[in-house]
């Protein structure tokens, strides 16, 4: 009888585990499916964080319009979009700040590029995409107010 006892104990300690076998196929399974969902996820981050750069910039032109109003022009290039933020050391009329918090960064951690007079505006408002250059396509795409 203590043979019999002894059997069952081994058979059944070698069935509560998983196989190498097992395992890799289990692995290989979780990769395929995480190849097949990457990208469709990593594609929608970049669709994202376009909008989030639109927002930015849509907020900061109103920003910059009302600085207008106040004062009867745009911040200077060199005062850049700071002059939203802390009243500039020449401008009696300045009613700021025109924005909650700090100048926002781009999605991208970069910092926007105003510049006034713009080319085609008074002012130039733009972010230069993910990949911070002027130029680009698709994620690396300009956005902004030229």
């Amino acid at each position: 009888m203590a043979l019999n006892l002894e059997a069952v104990i081994r058979s059944s300690s070698r069935a509560a585990g998983f196989t190498l076998i097992e395992l890799l196929v289990v692995a290989l399974i979780l990769g395929l499916l995480a190849g097949f969902a990457a990208p469709r996820y990593f594609s929608q981050v970049g669709k994202s964080e376009v909008s989030v750069a639109r927002a930015q910039i849509d907020a900061l032109e109103k920003a910059l319009d009302q600085y207008r109003l106040d004062t009867g022009h745009y911040p200077s290039t060199e005062l850049g979009l700071a002059a939203l933020i802390q009243r500039p050391p020449s401008e009696p009329k300045w009613g700021g700040p025109y924005l909650r918090k700090d100048v926002p960064a781009d999605p991208w951690g970069k910092p926007y590029f105003y510049r006034t007079p713009g080319e085609r505006r008074e002012f130039e408002l733009i972010s230069f995409g993910k990949d911070g250059q002027p130029g680009g396509t698709g994620e690396n795409a300009d956005l902004g107010s030229r």
